[in-house]
């Protein structure tokens, strides 16, 4: 990396960050996944697994709700110029209609204290989990929370305004729909295909409703979405071209066709490869693993990058990373990652910055704290955070804008 005639350069303004979200790092939460943690049917079915509940349970998380300003020092440390995190929505609006000022006042210092250390913030109004009365209400399948997430963006789209200028109204939408009521996975662990198709739909209007209220606020707020894109490759053949196409309509370009003239930005999020070799997930020789078992192919995020240059918007990338808690392949990953970026900027394709998933280790959904995503270790007794070599590595890359 010392040598100028091999660097990389990135454009002058580019985004280096990291990404959070508010459920996996906050602690302290009251939501439709922290009662499905400790439910019945979950504690059993981890019983099965012979699997440790308390492993499963966020709990007090990374305790960051408390430790904020450890994640903003490891924000310095980073040299990062931008934070992508969350607003736990149950949080702030614990009974219908009802905002938890305390709540609101505290996720506006955060972002004010972002703003002291030269760190943009990017806020996820959305990312997964749902107050108690909304469930209640039937989430997602029931059109009537679409008025509701509306009049959520509408009280924090103004209450951080003056602080806010790039905001991600939903994270992963199809992946959010396909494990809750397609797969079943995750709450409230439906299986219904119709259901699935109703909460897509759901959270397509809900997105381009809060798309108009943000830029009724102001005009100059930057709005899209959190999208998981998968880099399918076809071994060849009309066949694994046609199955190619198909995945890549239904999990890559439906949600976003169908708000394409609601977003001032693309987010995407990546992390898959999918070889089609008559059929999906077909046995690939990967040169890396991550600790749960997820194969790591960097170059496809160039295919990935391009696929998405049809829309002609900016391209964020708000999540990529790998669970790695020896640390070993992470800085390897990050830099073929980048490389595969540069080279999609090479081609034509806006990409403004880059977050990585994630800043410390989380609580990972339905795999509880077993996987390491982060820069950061945790020490879940202590919640001290600690650096891994890859931060130092991703750090040079941060401060110098360029591999």
């Amino acid at each position: 990396m010392d040598n100028e005639k091999n660097n990389l350069i990135f454009p002058v303004g580019f985004f280096w960050g990291c990404a959070t979200s508010a459920h996996q790092i906050e602690g302290g939460l009251l939501n439709d996944w922290t009662e499905w943690e400790k439910s019945a049917k979950r504690l059993r079915d981890l019983k099965k697994k012979q699997e440790d509940p308390i492993d499963f349970i966020s709990g007090i998380a990374a305790n960051s709700y408390v430790e904020n300003n450890a994640d903003i020092a490891c924000l310095k440390e980073l040299n990062n110029n931008a934070y992508r995190f969350s607003l736990d929505w149950s949080r702030l609006e614990p009974e219908e209609g009802k905002f938890n000022i305390e709540a609101l006042e505290y996720y506006k210092n955060f972002i004010k204290k972002l703003r002291v250390q030269g760190i943009e913030p990017f806020v996820t109004i959305w990312h997964w989990p749902i107050p108690i009365w909304l469930r209640d209400k039937g989430g997602w399948k029931n059109k009537v929370t679409v008025d509701y997430f509306k009049k959520f963006t509408e009280k924090v789209g103004n209450y951080f305004n003056e602080e806010v200028n790039f905001w991600i109204t939903l994270n992963e939408p199809m992946i959010y729909a396909s494990q809750s009521y397609l797969v079943g996975e995750w709450p409230p662990q439906k299986r219904n295909i119709f259901v699935f198709w109703k909460v897509i739909n759901n959270l397509a209007k809900a997105h381009q409703e809060s798309y108009k209220i943000l830029k009724l606020i102001d005009a100059d707020n930057k709005v899209g979405i959190a999208k998981h894109n998968v880099y399918f490759e076809s071994a060849g053949g009309i066949i694994n071209d046609i199955l190619k196409k198909s995945a890549d309509w239904f999990q890559n370009f439906r949600f976003l066709d169908k708000i394409k003239n609601y977003q001032d930005f693309i987010g995407l999020n990546y992390y898959f490869h999918n070889y089609i070799n008559y059929g999906f997930s077909h046995e690939f020789s990967y040169k890396q693993k991550s600790d749960i078992g997820w194969g790591l192919h960097p170059e496809g995020i160039y295919y990935v990058l391009k696929d998405l240059k049809k829309y002609n918007k900016p391209v964020y990338i708000t999540e990529n990373g790998l669970a790695d808690r020896g640390d070993q392949h992470r800085s390897w990953y990050i830099e073929e990652i980048l490389k595969n970026v540069h080279r999609a900027l090479d081609e034509g394709v806006v990409v403004k910055g880059y977050f990585h998933w994630s800043l410390i280790d989380n609580f990972e959904w339905s795999q509880g704290f077993k996987p390491r995503f982060g820069l950061y270790e945790v020490n879940y007794q202590t919640y001290e955070r600690v650096g891994r070599s890859s931060a130092e590595f991703y750090a040079d890359i941060c401060k110098n804008n360029r591999i």
